[in-house]
């Protein structure tokens, strides 16, 4: 054999394993043909008894547009520009999630879940990847709730609102720690921990999770016994990475027949530093029964002249009655001045309407509107603060606030059941240590890049500012407050992990490598993924599937090797 054909034999055999695993490969066939099949798959695979079709809106489908932008909530992504999904499925039973499951891995489609779209930055109806669908829960809604053992059986897509109302349908004396904003999705929010104004007494929602139900990657559902204690850690602050969460079972927590709240605004010329001082010493202290939200913002005075100041609002939920509650701030937190006429008693339900600026006495059933407030375009950053800020500090705050105006923080107290906790009790690891969590917040009507640009660089510039008052090594963040700011990642391969690491420790700081881990045991192909995914490990060892890869390239090498042999031997001498 001469040196010319020689060369393209081994042409052809370094091109060999390359042509087989196009060949086999989704990309190999176009976009719609993917799509197509997928479409095909789901009809043909789905229960007859419960067909999946009628769940089924392609873009075609006149319930398109109205199911994708019903549950967008932030304007920036609900843009002629933004990706829009080949279909949206909107199951009604579990079987819809499973062959949903099964088809998009079987034609390498892109899932993106969504449970409520409250999502910041979108990513539930989002996506870089193409094609890609929604698989939108909101039929999946249903509440069982079981007095007799205090708990309850809540599906993914069913709002917190609808979760309150339910719970006070059959008890004034129960209730369960999550967010108070009532359209919020369970699935979603559950999922990434969850909080609100029971997180001092009870912990966050996922602490207070005693079972749950999801379609695993090979489309199985799973409960708490048959997914192990490995994977029921896991979806304790991050489902999305694992599977597709279809309900929780939840335990119900006491709260008293009457609570109090109240809310009080202080500005710069009303002492507002004094008593935002002497806050972050006491509402991580003070008595569990006790939240104290502080909202930091810039307004225009107009006892002051009209011009800029911050006011500091200070929002609070007490288990218990006014009287109680006044002895106890007046003995601990006097500076704020807290007076009997600002406090109002009610049902532990209705404090929802209250943190939610509604009219106190509306008729509960409010609570089932899934509608939100008009969408805004929005941003949201976050960040852990674990030692008491000098009055030096706060000065400086001001002065930056009131340079950029329209960015505002809100801080939400730890301390109480959040510092007993162990960090590694559940996947959420934010715990003892922390004196509050900070909320970034920009929000516009502005539409356009120049706007876009001008507020966001608001939220990164305070957000930049804050940088010596906040966690170090890493500086944590609270993964429900989306922030693709922290990093993202980029591919689907070698580079996971390094990509997944750089946020991945900020949201959950030693937990990163045992998620790691568990993502790796159950979902090694990385079918679960967005752009803040767990990451699983490059070529784990108990993939069958690269077993088969490793053999067939060691056999390659084989030929290779014999060939060679073959031609060398053969050839002339001389």
């Amino acid at each position: 054999m001469g040196a010319s054909a020689l060369f393209r034999t081994l042409q052809l055999l370094w091109l060999l394993p390359i042509l087989l695993l196009l060949s086999s490969s989704p990309w190999s066939a176009s976009a719609s043909e993917s799509s197509q099949n997928f479409f095909q798959c789901l009809v043909n695979n789905s229960d007859p008894s419960r067909p999946i079709s009628s769940a089924i809106h392609t873009q075609n489908s006149a319930s398109f547009p109205s199911i994708l932008q019903f549950y967008i909530r932030n304007l920036r992504f609900n843009t002629t520009e933004t990706p829009k999904p080949i279909l949206i499925i909107t199951p009604s039973h579990e079987s819809h999630v499973e062959v949903a499951v099964i088809c998009a891995k079987k034609h390498s489609i892109h899932m993106k879940i969504r449970s409520g779209g409250h999502d910041y930055e979108g990513r539930s109806y989002v996506s870089v990847e193409s094609p890609f669908f929604v698989l939108d829960m909101f039929n999946l809604r249903n509440i069982e709730i079981d007095m007799s053992t205090e708990t309850a059986w809540v599906e993914a897509g069913a709002s917190l609102g609808e979760v309150y109302y339910r719970i006070a349908e059959k008890s004034k004396t129960h209730g369960f720690p999550a967010g108070v904003c009532p359209t919020v999705g369970v699935g979603g929010h559950v999922s990434g921990a969850g909080y609100g104004n029971l997180m001092r007494k009870y912990g966050v929602s996922s602490d207070n999770v005693i079972d749950a139900k999801l379609v695993d990657v090979n489309g199985r559902i799973l409960d708490r016994k048959s997914m192990g204690e490995d994977l029921f850690w896991a979806i304790r602050g991050a489902a999305s990475s694992f599977g597709v969460m279809l309900a929780f079972k939840i335990k119900l927590v006491h709260v008293p027949e009457v609570v109090t709240v109240f809310k009080v605004s202080r500005t710069l010329e009303q002492n507002a530093t004094d008593i935002v001082f002497n806050w972050q010493k006491v509402a991580p202290n003070i008595d569990r029964d006790l939240f104290i939200r502080l909202i930091l913002e810039v307004v225009r005075d107009s006892e002051s002249g009209n011009k800029k100041t911050v006011r500091a609002t200070f929002i609070a939920l007490f288990l218990g009655d006014s009287k109680r509650l006044l002895s106890l701030m007046n003995q601990e937190f006097p500076q704020l001045g807290l007076k009997d006429s600002d406090c109002i008693e009610t049902s532990w339900v209705r404090t929802v309407l209250f943190w939610e600026n509604m009219d106190i006495e509306e008729p509960i059933e409010i609570l089932l509107d899934r509608q939100s407030r008009k969408p805004v375009f929005l941003k949201r950053k976050s960040d852990y603060v674990k030692e008491p800020i000098s009055r030096d500090g706060w000065e400086g705050i001001w002065k930056k606030m009131l340079e950029l105006e329209d960015a505002v923080m809100y801080f939400n107290p730890y301390g109480g059941r959040m510092a007993e906790i162990p960090a590694m009790a559940t996947a959420f690891p934010h715990r003892a240590g922390n004196l509050w969590k900070i909320q970034y917040q920009t929000n516009w009507k502005e539409e356009g890049e120049e706007a876009t640009q001008h507020y966001l660089n608001l939220a990164r510039e305070l957000h930049k500012y804050m940088t010596p008052f906040v966690s170090k090594n890493p500086r944590q963040a609270f993964l429900n407050y989306k922030d693709l700011e922290l990093g993202i990642k980029h591919s689907n391969g070698k580079k996971n992990y390094n990509e997944g690491k750089v946020y991945g420790v900020q949201y959950f700081n030693e937990n990163f490598n045992r998620l790691v881990q568990i993502k790796t045991k159950v979902d090694p192909s990385d079918f679960f993924r967005h752009e803040q995914s767990i990451p699983a490990l490059p070529f784990p060892r108990n993939i069958p599937v690269l077993s088969e890869w490793f053999n067939s390239i060691v056999v390659i090498i084989l030929l290779y090797v014999l060939l060679w042999r073959k031609c060398w031997h053969s050839s002339p001498k001389g």
